[in-house]
């Protein structure tokens, strides 16, 4: 077990373990949260085209972004003893799955298990709107937080295990599956939303009564009695389900899809109105739906086991006859389990024997596909979108199985659809470090393009500017031109300001306001800023200081005073002579 995948995620205590994978808590060392971590068995993992699925149905189960949805942080691919180690990092829920409740014989009273199931749809009705259906609905998909919220997980894990070829004879992993198999999956049709709604109400039934709608002896067994067989109504197991509950499960639980709820919302619409004591659209259950709950587990694949005597010596030692006991009995489980994968596709509708040869269908709209396919006497099977740079948006990328390969008529060819060039969102990266921004757009799958110095009153290296702008939409590996500060400003112009905005100017601009000083003058009005030292628009390291010379008035002219003259006298030749007073 690796000690560490991804160079960042570190692998704790086991959580759980399935027939496909094992969950293990794990520490997002980059940003120190706690995560779950799901490697693939080994098996799978070593299945190339497994790998592809795998991929392409963990980047759509990536997309959902929904609070009933247990949401994927990551996915990739490591290596550990010389093997791959595909694994996706999901959010890491405190709780335990309706498996676990369903295991410890708790019992629901109706109304918590409606509310149960009204949560799981709400995570289908927002997959569905995302064009992702979920195919393995099952209680241990399904998780209850410690506040009762309901999680769904794995979307589009189960989808990729099914086009491996996995069959329900696989593995115990897969037998607890078949248990809540649309009739279309058990046909090998291809399936659609209301397969997930077939599987939630197999889902209600168990938390209704305690036990799946069909049980037998073997996944083939449930599967036949998935498509022939009418399912007893939830209250014929416990009297306190009310037939309102009762309306809901055998319509999700209809064989023909048609005659199904047609949407999660629909569904969701009858459990509201029947936690609400209303009538619900849902017809009630008939009475040749009322039947004994023996006629319905069918005997299909029972194949009776003929074990031999014991011999005395070891019946006394009580070990040897069961084991070899044990070995024929696993030994006739195998053979069922062949003749089932053998003989499954018949038993369940299918048949044939016919093989054409599948055309190419690369490049195609899918349109055209169908046509091309319907002419050969083939099925289109699963779409599966995809981006490309070199395949227009709409037409096939690829197909499965490839062009030129002999398959039975009537088989499904699934394929994957271009949607044309990957496009991300520029990230928000204003205010961010250069090391920072490029980082950011290293996740976003973008490349950092020029980066320009400016000035700014933010400190040196700050991005300032973003082009395209934060939030287009662009290609993916596409450039991002980024202007950041320079550590300097150009200094603000003063002139005309008064002290107190001045100094604010100054402040904004990264700069320290200097003491002022102060000049006489007629030019200007009276403190306002008349010169300042830097001048303006000079380039200035942040921080520094500007000094700045405020107007003052100068103090009014004193006015020289004007002698007084005194009265004249005559001096004794008669001629008058000015008298001055001296001042």
């Amino acid at each position: 077990m690796p000690a560490q995948l991804g160079g960042r995620y570190e692998i704790g205590e086991l959580l759980g373990r399935g027939g496909m994978a094992e969950v293990h808590q794990g520490r997002d060392a980059r940003l120190g949260r706690t995560v779950a971590v799901k490697m693939l068995r080994p098996d799978l993992a070593r299945d190339p085209s497994f790998q592809a699925r795998f991929r392409r149905e963990a980047h759509s189960a990536a997309s959902l972004n929904h609070p009933s949805v247990v949401a994927v942080y990551d996915t990739g691919e490591d290596e550990f003893a010389g093997n791959p180690v595909p694994y996706i990092v999901m959010e890491h829920v405190e709780g335990s799955t309706l498996r676990d409740l369903l295991a410890s014989g708790r019992r629901l009273v109706p109304e918590r298990a409606l509310e149960i199931t009204d949560g799981v749809l709400n995570a289908l009705a927002y997959s569905h709107q995302q064009g992702i259906v979920h195919r393995d609905i099952k209680p241990a998909n399904v998780m209850l937080t410690r506040d009762g919220e309901v999680k769904v997980m794995d979307f589009g894990i189960a989808r990729a295990v099914a086009d491996t070829g996995a069959t329900m004879t696989q593995t115990s992993a897969v037998i607890g599956t078949a248990q809540y198999l649309s009739p279309e999956q058990a046909r090998g049709e291809q399936v659609d939303a209301r397969s997930d709604i077939y599987s939630t109400g197999c889902l209600l039934y168990e938390l209704l009564t305690g036990r799946p709608p069909f049980v037998g002896d073997s996944p083939v067994s449930v599967a036949y009695q998935h498509v022939r067989e009418e399912p007893v109504p939830p209250s014929e197991f416990d009297p306190d389900v009310p037939a309102n509950a009762d309306a809901i499960v055998l319509k999700a639980l209809a064989k023909d899809r048609a005659h199904r709820y047609q949407s999660a919302g629909e569904m969701r619409a009858d459990i509201a109105a029947a936690l609400a004591g209303r009538q619900v659209a849902a017809p009630a259950a008939s009475a040749t739906q009322r039947i004994d709950q023996t006629s319905v587990i069918g005997r299909t694949s029972a194949i009776p086991t003929v074990l031999p005597e014991e011999d005395p010596r070891e019946r006394r030692d009580g070990r040897g006859g069961r084991a070899f006991a044990y070995l024929l009995l696993g030994l006739a489980v195998v053979a069922v389990f062949v003749i089932a994968a053998l003989l499954g596709r018949n038993l369940l509708g299918g048949g044939g024997g016919e093989t054409v040869r599948v055309p190419d269908l690369t490049g195609l709209t899918v349109e055209q596909a169908q046509r091309t396919l319907r002419a050969e006497g083939l099925r289109l099977g699963e779409q599966t979108q995809e981006p490309s740079e070199q395949v227009p948006e709409g037409s096939i990328i690829s197909q499965t199985p490839e062009d030129a390969n002999e398959v039975e008529k009537g088989s499904l060819v699934d394929v994957v659809v271009s949607t044309g060039v990957e496009e991300t969102v520029v990230p928000t990266l204003v205010g961010l470090s250069i090391d920072e921004a490029r980082q950011a757009l290293r996740e976003a799958d973008l490349e950092l393009g020029n980066t320009t110095q400016v000035p700014s009153r933010e400190p040196r290296g700050t991005v300032t500017k973003v082009e395209p702008k934060e939030g287009k939409s662009v290609e993916v590996g596409e450039s991002v031109n980024l202007r950041y500060a320079s550590g300097s400003n150009r200094v603000p112009n003063l002139e005309g300001r008064t002290e107190s905005e001045a100094r604010s100017v100054l402040e904004d601009a990264g700069f320290v306001a200097g003491q002022s000083s102060t000049r006489e003058t007629r030019a200007a009005d009276p403190g306002t800023v008349i010169d300042q030292s830097p001048g303006a628009r000079q380039s200035l390291r942040l921080g520094s200081t500007v000094t700045f010379v405020l107007a003052v008035a100068p103090p009014p002219p004193t006015e020289t005073p004007t002698p007084t003259p005194t009265p004249t006298t005559t001096d004794t030749g008669g001629t008058p002579s000015p008298t001055v007073t001296p001042p």
